[in-house]
């Protein structure tokens, strides 16, 4: 609790209900609650070197905090019809996060953390050997970075410490069909589309209910500005006082 007798924290769900029940009722409480957040990449951007920057954007995303805050994408939507294919781009993405490994390695996890993705890993290694539809890449010999590639678009959440899906999509309209489960509890989308079509992703996701749209590789870089959960960083801890003179 802060001096002026407000809350401000970020905490699950479950967590921010329960401490909610102990706030005196005249006590301001600003709860953020459990967000995700993902990546649109269109088909008109993946053409040679113009895709190799994407894919070094979208790997930044992904290093920044380990893939552990809410701004951080669980999922990578990469659309068909581009000169570099959904699967190119996962291969692509797997030897980026492969060179960042070298240069920002991740560091040591708890063993419980560690285990938890070679189990998930474990499940895809043995789709991916009875599916064309499922690729997997991952560091060898640690659970440093694993990339996860599926033809299925639904959307998936990542045990995170850089475990990122790829997920192939026909447009932009088959990915928030896809997503639709998480509609009103994404915070960040990352996109990467030829300009003449950002104004228009841009508008739609805000629509459809996301609170935040930047470009790949800006999704753990907010501005000052940024409205955290759609609301003003230091509005809400304010008392505003209107005043009125009565003059036309």
């Amino acid at each position: 609790m802060c001096r002026s007798g407000r809350i401000r924290r970020v905490f699950s769900d479950a967590s921010l209900a329960a401490i909610r029940q102990q706030v005196p009722a005249k006590t301001r409480f600003l709860g953020y609650g459990h967000r995700v957040s993902f990546a649109y990449v269109g088909s008109g951007v993946l053409t040679g070197f113009h895709a190799r920057k994407v894919v070094a954007k979208a790997a930044g995303d992904v290093v920044a905090w380990n893939q552990l805050g809410c701004l951080s994408p669980h999922v990578i939507y990469v659309e068909r019809g581009g000169a570099i294919s959904p699967e190119q781009f996962a291969e692509m993405l797997a030897e980026e996060l492969d060179r960042r490994e070298e240069l920002e390695p991740r560091g040591e996890l708890p063993v419980e953390v560690a285990a938890a993705i070679a189990s998930r890993r474990g499940i895809y290694e043995v789709r991916a050997a009875h599916s064309p539809e499922t690729r997997l890449w991952c560091s060898k010999n640690s659970t440093a970075w694993t990339v996860l590639y599926e033809e299925d678009p639904r959307f998936q959440l990542s045990c995170l410490n850089r475990f990122i899906y790829v997920k192939s999509v026909g447009d932009f309209t088959e990915m928030l069909q896809n997503a639709d489960h998480t509609r009103g509890k994404v915070s960040t989308v990352g996109i990467a589309v030829p300009e003449d079509r950002v104004q228009t992703v841009a508008t739609e996701l805000a629509r459809w209910g996301v609170i935040r749209v930047c470009p790949v590789g800006q999704m753990q870089n907010p501005p000052l500005t940024w409205r955290h959960d759609g609301r003003p960083a230091l509005g809400d801890l304010v008392r505003w006082t209107d005043w009125e003179t009565g003059k036309d």
